[in-house]
Formats: structure tokens, C-alpha cells, sequence
């Protein structure tokens, strides 16, 4: 639910471009599950604060989430969720992170709870500034470009169609119910639920 009490105890960070040309592609698969979130919770992230659209969770447990979608392009996230992490004190370990991975199949979850940025230019630049790379995120299977066929980049900014955009799209929503459980349950239990399950 959507609350205003409490401190803010974890970032939940969603990664994606800003701009209506990103809407639904593949690199944005990290707005795609907080808008799920919002539509589930109610805590949509439209305040603007710290370079990024942001809202506020308050879980069952009453634990506080600051949601937020940064507003620089990819590759200079970190700013934001620097900016937010030494505004609130939160370790990187609460921190929680999610994002697009080619190296998943498409509408596969993945979640870990530290590494490297796998070649991902919005991980690199928010390892960059927390300074480590532990911290838990949640990448979200997008597939890899057929062979011969579009370049990377292409391949990430382009939108999945049929069938393809019928399981991104369920893994963007099943994203976002996974950081309300990694944050509620813990990360063992969250990992087994969804690293098995999808």
C-alpha cells in the first residue's frame, strides 16, 4: 500500500530510459515492473527527486520503500541512486536494483544478491556510485538478439512482440511483486521462489 509514515529503509531502483521512445523496449523492462508495481500497490513514482521520478512504498510490515525511476539515460543512473543512498543512509545492501539482462531468456527472473555489472551500462554506472557492487538486484530476461540478426543496442531498444511481449511483459509484473518478497522475506526465500519458478 502507499503510505507516508515511517523512514525510508530501502531504495527500490527501476531502471529505464526517460522519454516516450523508450516506452516498452526491452532496456526498459525496469520501468515496465515499477509501473506494475504502482498499479498493484498504488505507489506510483511521479514526484520528481534526486534526477529520478520517485514514490513511496510502505510494505505489510510496515517497512518504508522510496521507488524510484531514474530520469538520467541509462548509463548515468548511478547519479541518482547515489544521490538518494547518502540522503537517507541506506547501505548498499538495501539497495535493491532491477533491470533488463540479454543474457536471460526472454521472461526469465533472476535474482542475486551481489555482482558484477555483466556488461550492463546502468549496473556499471550504479556500482560506480555506491562504489561496490553489493547490492541486490533483480534482472528481468529479455533474450538475446537472434543470431544474425539486430546488433545489441538495437536489440535492447527495440520492442518484444507476440508472444515475446507476453512474457516480458508477465516478468516485468512478477518483478515487481519480487522485490516486495526479497525486501519482506529475505533474500533466500525470495531466490527460491523466483530464480526456480521462472
Amino acid at each position: 500500500m502507499f503510505g507516508r509514515g515511517g523512514p525510508v529503509q530501502w531504495l527500490a531502483v527501476f531502471l529505464g530510459n526517460p522519454g516516450p521512445k523508450y516506452n516498452g523496449t526491452r532496456h526498459n523492462a525496469g520501468f515496465l515492473a515499477a509501473d506494475a508495481l504502482a498499479k498493484e500497490t498504488g505507489a506510483a513514482a511521479t514526484r520528481l527527486r534526486f534526477r529520478a521520478l520517485t514514490g513511496r512504498l510502505e510494505l505489510e510490515d510496515g517497512t518504508g520503500v522510496l521507488i524510484m525511476k531514474p530520469q538520467t539515460y541509462m548509463n548515468e543512473s548511478g547519479q541518482a541512486v547515489g544521490q538518494a543512498a547518502r540522503f537517507y543512509k541506506i547501505p548498499p545492501q538495501r539497495v535493491l536494483v532491477v533491470s533488463d539482462d540479454i543474457n536471460l531468456p526472454c521472461g526469465k527472473l533472476r535474482i542475486r544478491e551481489r555482482g558484477s555489472a555483466g556488461g550492463h551500462n546502468g549496473l556499471k554506472s550504479v556500482i560506480a556510485h555506491l562504489g561496490t557492487d553489493d547490492f541486490p538486484r533483480i534482472r528481468i530476461g529479455v533474450g538475446a538478439p537472434p543470431q544474425g540478426g539486430a546488433e545489441q543496442i538495437d536489440w535492447v531498444l527495440g520492442v518484444p512482440r507476440n508472444a515475446d511481449w507476453d512474457d516480458f511483459s508477465g516478468a516485468c509484473g512478477r518483478a515487481a511483486k519480487a522485490v516486495q518478497d526479497y525486501i519482506l522475506l529475505g533474500p533466500a526465500r525470495a531466490m527460491d521462489r523466483y530464480n526456480r519458478s521462472s
